[in-house]
């Protein structure tokens, strides 16, 4: 085991940040960080709202399991940093994360695939008003869901169950992203796939 865990050499989990899913992350990277030790890992604590990323090559660390969460820690940003930085990471690459972050984008690229997913309707900045946001139930149906397209966590979340709960659902969408996102509802457990592994040996 020994062998093992000092081939990780310091490993920095990279948790906190400065925006929505904050308090998240940390609950996340403080699980991860002592789940790591324990394993007798050289792992600590690295949060980027105190300390800029170009701060792990001089501290010595030689890889990073990023436990971020929301935009900056899954959408591409923090990978492509340390891209350049040349440190292994955890998790998908830049592209992938990029496209998975964006709901709306993630949905196009399904749908082009034929890959089934809720119907959606998406409102981009300029497009919030009273008339467009109440013709939505009439696309979609409801009650039906309205979120933030590149926010997780269920922050910003809203089940419309009747045209009067529209407006304020889009309000408070919008003031986590400016693009709202808006799905028909589609009822039954909500399940998490983690894949591990890349193609045909994922």
């Amino acid at each position: 085991m020994t062998g093992i865990t000092n081939s990780f050499g310091k490993v920095a989990v990279l948790m906190g940040g400065e925006l929505a899913e904050r308090e998240v992350s940390l609950m996340s990277g403080t699980g991860v960080l002592k789940a790591l030790q324990s394993q007798g890992i050289d792992a600590h604590a690295f949060d980027p709202a105190q300390r800029g990323l170009h701060e792990l090559k001089a501290a010595g660390f030689t890889r990073c399991f990023i436990a971020l969460h929301g935009r900056h820690g899954e959408d591409g940003t923090v990978q492509g940093a340390l891209e350049l930085l040349r440190i292994p990471y955890t998790g998908s690459g830049v592209l992938a994360s990029s496209v998975a972050m964006d709901k709306v984008m993630t949905k196009r690229v399904w749908t082009a695939d034929q890959l089934p997913t809720p119907k959606y309707v998406w409102l981009p900045p300029g497009q919030h008003s009273l008339e467009q946001v109440r013709a939505v139930p009439d696309t979609l149906g409801l009650p039906l869901i309205v979120k933030p397209p590149r926010e997780g966590s269920s922050i910003g979340v809203t089940k419309v169950l009747g045209y009067s709960d529209m407006q304020e659902a889009v309000r408070l969408s919008a003031s986590y992203d400016p693009d709202v996102l808006c799905e028909e509802f589609i009822e039954g457990e909500e399940v998490t796939c983690p894949v591990l592994g890349e193609g045909a040996n994922a």
